[in-house]
């Protein structure tokens, strides 16, 4: 289990799928772990009731059916399905049409979801996805990328509140994806992903959204500058070591 987690953290995002079918079959004792550790891309379908797409995710699928944050039914239908008491249902309502402003204002569109459910520790945890194709043909507004997609997934566990006080745990992931092919560069491909946790206790004055809202806000920062200097500037590192831009070359004399 260790070499197959080991092995998953070094695939590229985009052959994450093929790579945990692969597992899978070799390991199947192992397939509940598999499949609860192993972050792939998110996939989305579409509410009919709604008219709203929303994200598929381990933490809203029970059998082969997905529940909808918007409807709160699943797809296909499936009976005696969990569903979140109605205070949680209702925390969670509001946090999808806040977390949607969030999206479009740091994203400029994408599809978002989040989901909510109680766990046993008298508390709840909450998760905050989003999915943004950036390619031409998806919600790229610029037409840079030919392929791009970026994939984050923000799970926090709430402890019970003590005395005003409540702990907050967030596990955060993004996976990124991103294919450039013109006349000038040429085609290039870079895919990666990363994850890091956080935990903080805070007042519960200004409500649980808040804080979880604030939490994720700091960790996209982080993750962002992080990709921006793991991937891209060694990226840059290696091109401009291969091939020095034109500026830095010095001819002979003649």
């Amino acid at each position: 289990m260790e070499a197959a987690m080991g092995l998953m953290r070094r695939i590229p995002p985009k052959h994450t799928e093929t790579a945990l079918s692969a597992l899978l079959s070799l390991l199947p004792h192992h397939s509940s772990d598999l499949l609860s550790q192993v972050d792939q891309p998110l996939q989305v379908l579409c509410d009919m009731e709604s008219g709203k797409e929303f994200i598929l995710c381990e933490y809203n699928r029970d059998a082969d059916s997905y529940r909808s944050p918007w409807s709160n039914k699943y797809h296909p239908p499936l009976e005696d399905a969990p569903q979140p008491s109605p205070e949680l249902r209702k925390l969670e309502v509001e946090a999808n049409e806040v977390f949607a402003i969030y999206r479009d204002q740091y994203y400029e569109g994408g599809i978002s979801s989040v989901y909510m459910w109680e766990d046993e520790n008298e508390g709840f945890v909450a998760c905050f996805l989003i999915k943004k194709d950036g390619s031409k043909s998806g919600h790229g507004r610029r037409g840079y990328l030919q392929e791009g997609a970026w994939d984050a997934i923000h799970v926090i566990e709430v402890g019970p509140e003590e005395e005003g006080i409540a702990q907050y745990c967030l596990t955060s992931t993004v996976m990124l994806t991103l294919t450039t092919d013109n006349e000038s560069s040429g085609s290039f491909n870079l895919s990666g992903s990363i994850r890091r946790q956080m935990s903080m206790k805070l007042s519960v004055s200004d409500g649980h959204l808040c804080n979880m809202g604030k939490m994720i806000e700091e960790m996209e920062g982080k993750l962002r500058n992080s990709l921006d200097q793991v991937y891209f500037g060694k990226t840059k590192e290696m091109v401009c070591t291969l091939r020095p831009p034109a500026e830095l070359v010095t001819l002979p004399d003649s």
